[in-house]
This record gives C-alpha cells, structure tokens and sequence, in this order.
C-alpha cells in the first residue's frame, strides 16, 4: 500500500470513528449497543420495538451524523473546485455570494412568510435563494462578456454584501421574537437533519463529486493557467462557468437544510492538497473525507462545548478557520 493509500485508509477510519462519537456523545451519552441496536431495528434487521432511546439514535443522532458527513464532504469538493476554477487559494462557497443568497431566502420565511409549505418551506425558500444568487452572478460575469477569475470573485463579492444587507434589513424589519431562530440558521447547525431530508443533500454531494469527477482531467489543465488549458482542448469559459453552477446548486442544496457554515470549503482543499497533491483524481476524494471528518467533529464540539446548550457549528468551524487562515497566511510569508 502506498503512503496515499495508508493515509486515506486512516482518513476513513478517523471518520468512522468520528461518525459513531458523535451518535454516542450529546446531552445524555448512549452505550454503543443500544446505538447498533436502534440502526438494527430502524433498517428492520432485527426484530422487535423501538424504546425512546433507539427513537433518539435513530430518528434524531444517526440522520444528523449523516448529515454531518454529507455536507462536509460536499463543501469540500465545492471548495477544491471554486479554488481550481478561479486561481485563488482563499475561495470558497461562500465569497460567491451563494451562501448570503440561501440565508436572504430562508430569513424571509422566517420573518415574514411563516412555514406556508410546512417542513419544506424553509428548505426550499433557502435553495431558491441561492440559486437566485448565483443567477446574478452569472448575469453580471455574462454581461462583461468575461469569465476572468477575478471578475467572478469580485462579481460574488457585490452579489454577496447585496443580499447579506437583505437579510440585515429582514432581521430588523421582521418579526422579532425569530430572531433567535434566524441567528442560529445563518451560523449554522444541523438541527433540521431528518431522513425526509437526507435524499436531497445527498443528492447535492452526488451532483457535485460525479460532475467534477468526470472533468477532473479539464481541471488539471486549468492549474497550468487559461492558455495553456486552451491550447490543450479545455473550453476554459464554459468549464468555469459549468463548474459554478455545479458548485452553485450543491452549495444551496447544503445551505438550505444547515445555515451558513463557513470556512469549511476553504480549509479542506488545503488539508487535501497537503495529503494527496493538486492532481484531482486523488484530491477530490481525499477532498470528501477530510471533510466529512472535519464537519463532524466541529459538531461533536458544538454539541460539548456549551452542554447542556448547543452551539452553532457554524461557530465552530468559522473559529478553527480564522486560526487556519492565520497559520496559512504565516506560512507563506516569504519574509519569515
């Protein structure tokens, strides 16, 4: 086995072991048993009742370890991806303003509208947020006549601080005891994790891992810069801008069942270039575990910190990314 091989081997199991920790550990600990005991009986491999425990393991801990998974496994990839695609190491889902869409949507129900399509209201009103977002930035990219990396980042920046002083008007303009409830969606947590649910963020992962997979040779070109891709046969304009709308809908597949949690696609390419280099047959996978990993330990964390209360992983995650970013930024400072 090679030294990639072993180390995405280690990879699995830390996530494994992340993913049982964090169905054992929350305000009241389970013992393991009654944990494969409950995902037994749920997937009708054993017969019998359900106690309230198993209820909780399997209604409650185990979609919400999934999600975990899921979604920092896709934020990851959207984070390998964005950074291919624009040539800048700093970013992410959310300097295109798809987060800052998905979150005006869902302030807006929250706020305003009220659950009119009952569980699925706030879902559907943060996707279609983000996608509304990401159809400005399009516009705006479409309207230079440019698919210049920089002119997508800046045109993201404006789309975001736009729709991020919507939501602050929203806040302030709406119904004030939501507040609370708005605060914890836009920082993010995985309270909403349901297994009516779980199909469309898997869904999300699978659009975007499977797309960029099978252009995982054309992104590889992009790395040697817009020219050279060019003179080896990649449409550099419409692989980028097929890849943000790729990255656009999976972004608002995730912001729309877990807020806003930053910083997650902007460390995980990094950590994943670290293990597995810059070539995207091996970095998107490695990509998605580290992710997955990272995503749910920050909620293991965010459900101790503060115990009996939970944080925000949002918080979480956002915390270790400052320090990250500063640690990054030291790194490659030529001058220390």
């Amino acid at each position: 086995m090679d030294r990639l091989g072993f180390l995405l081997l280690m990879g699995v199991a830390v996530l494994v072991a992340l993913f049982l920790g964090s169905i054992i550990y929350g305000t009241t600990p389970i013992p393991i048993s009654d944990v494969f005991g409950a995902i037994g009986l749920g997937l009708g491999l054993i017969d019998g009742d359900m106690t309230p425990l198993h209820r909780i393991v399997y209604d409650l801990r185990l979609p919400r370890a999934l999600f975990a998974a899921v979604i920092g496994a896709g934020l990851g990839i959207v984070g390998v991806v964005l950074q291919t695609t624009t040539r800048n190491d700093l970013a992410d889902p959310f300097l295109f303003g798809l987060s800052s869409g998905a979150a005006a949507g869902a302030v807006f129900v929250i706020t305003v509208t009220g659950d009119v399509l009952g569980f699925w209201t706030l879902p559907l009103a943060a996707f279609c947020g983000g996608l509304v977002a990401s159809g400005i930035v399009l516009a705006i990219v479409h309207a230079l006549r440019t698919s210049a990396p920089e002119k997508l980042i800046l045109a993201g920046l404006a789309v975001s601080f736009l729709f991020s002083a919507i939501t602050s008007y929203l806040i302030f303009a709406g119904d004030s005891r939501a507040a609370h409830s708005v605060i914890f969606w836009m920082l993010g947590g995985l309270g909403l994790a349901r297994w009516e649910t779980f199909p469309l963020v898997c869904t999300g992962l699978l659009l975007i891992l499977i797309y960029s997979f099978y252009r995982r040779r054309w992104l590889d070109a992009l790395l040697t810069g817009d020219l050279t891709a060019t003179t080896l046969g990649v449409p550099v304009r419409g692989l980028r801008f097929s890849m943000f709308i790729v990255a656009a809908l999976g972004t608002a597949v995730f912001v729309s069942v877990a807020g806003v949690i930053g910083f997650v696609g902007l460390m995980v390419p990094h950590l994943a270039r670290g293990i597995a280099g810059p070539l995207h047959s091996q970095l998107l996978p490695t990509a998605a575990i580290v992710g997955a990993a990272l995503l749910t330990g920050s909620d293991i964390l965010s459900r101790l910190i503060l115990a009996p209360q939970e944080l925000p992983v949002g918080i979480v995650t956002t915390s270790i990314g400052s320090i990250f970013v500063f640690l990054l930024l030291l790194n490659s400072n030529p001058n220390k």
